[in-house]
């Protein structure tokens, strides 16, 4: 009878150490959701809730990965408008999810933990656009998951009507006016990059300077032409590289060409017209010019994906 019971005894503890190191996965519901592989992939292109139902545990899954991108800033209109700034760009490294290719802002960063517990999800839209006027355009909005925070991108200012905004990166004014700072506030790594900031060419066929992206300065405006937006980031937590977060094109008064596109999402800058920021990509808006009437281009709205191991 001892040893009858002293197996039972055993066999309980083993059993209970078995149950206890089963491992366990993230179990999530909200948003668009995708797999590849072994990952799950929730796509946020407004509001909504990512639920968790099961925190997961070391033996399966229990942190995700995340893009969180803000919305991009609107640009500039009237004569010389400057060219808005990309939305806020932060992303962890993809460590936790499968290695993915993803862009040098998120080196080294870790993913997040998570509970048992609904996590509403903020995505920023994106600027207004500044005119008729001259006028300015204004900050996107930021984008928020858990503990993430991204800062919309800076409004493009214009001639006597404002310079541009701080944000996640910064919105561009005229040649000759004071350009918006990058990563504001700052995090760490950076979330944005600053506007050109280029002194003003020749009267009245300057060109207005280009909005800042996640991973360039926009560059400034010259005599006849306007500001390039700087580019954004690239990554692959869908599944396939896309391109956000860039910065918006800065306009030309006349006899120019116009500002060229920020890559990833920034819009066009113009003579006359400007091209807005792509939708969920976060891209600043393109600044307009050439004639009090004209208005400049909306930012696009910002992203949230969340990713994660499930099986």
């Amino acid at each position: 009878m001892p040893i009858i019971a002293s197996f039972g005894a055993a066999s309980a503890h083993g059993f209970g150490q078995r149950a206890k190191s089963a491992p366990a996965f993230v179990t999530g519901t909200g948003g668009s959701v995708t797999t590849s592989g072994d990952y799950k992939i929730h796509t946020f292109t407004g509001p909504g809730t990512f639920c968790v139902s099961c925190a997961g545990n070391s033996g399966g899954s229990d942190t995700v990965d995340y893009l969180v991108v803000a919305g991009g800033g609107g640009g500039g209109g009237g004569t010389h408008g400057g060219g808005a700034g990309g939305g806020g760009y932060r992303e962890s490294s993809g460590a936790a999810s499968g290695c993915y290719t993803r862009s040098p802002l998120g080196a080294c960063v870790s993913a997040l933990s998570v509970s048992a517990q609904a996590y509403p999800i903020t995505v920023g839209g994106g600027g207004n656009a500044g005119g008729p006027g001259p006028a300015v355009g204004s900050n996107g909005s930021n984008s928020i998951f858990s503990s993430i925070t991204s800062t919309g991108g800076g409004r493009g200012g214009t001639i006597g009507c404002g310079t541009g905004q701080p944000g996640g990166s910064g919105g561009a004014a005229y040649g000759g006016g004071t350009g918006g700072a990058g990563n504001t506030p700052p995090v760490s790594p950076p979330q944005g990059s600053p506007s050109g900031n280029a002194p003003q060419g020749g009267a009245h066929k300057y060109g207005a300077n280009g909005g800042g992206g996640a991973t360039a300065a926009g560059t400034g405006g010259g005599p006849s032409s306007g500001g390039c937006g700087g580019a954004g980031a690239t990554s692959c937590i869908t599944g396939s590289p896309v391109g956000r977060a860039g910065g918006g094109g800065g306009s030309v008064y006349a006899g120019g060409a116009s500002g060229s596109q920020g890559t990833d999402g920034g819009g066009n800058g113009g003579a006359g017209s400007s091209t807005a920021g792509t939708a969920n990509t976060g891209g600043g808006g393109g600044g307009a010019g050439g004639h009090q009437s004209v208005t400049g281009a909306a930012g696009g709205s910002g992203i949230v994906v969340i990713r994660y191991k499930y099986q």
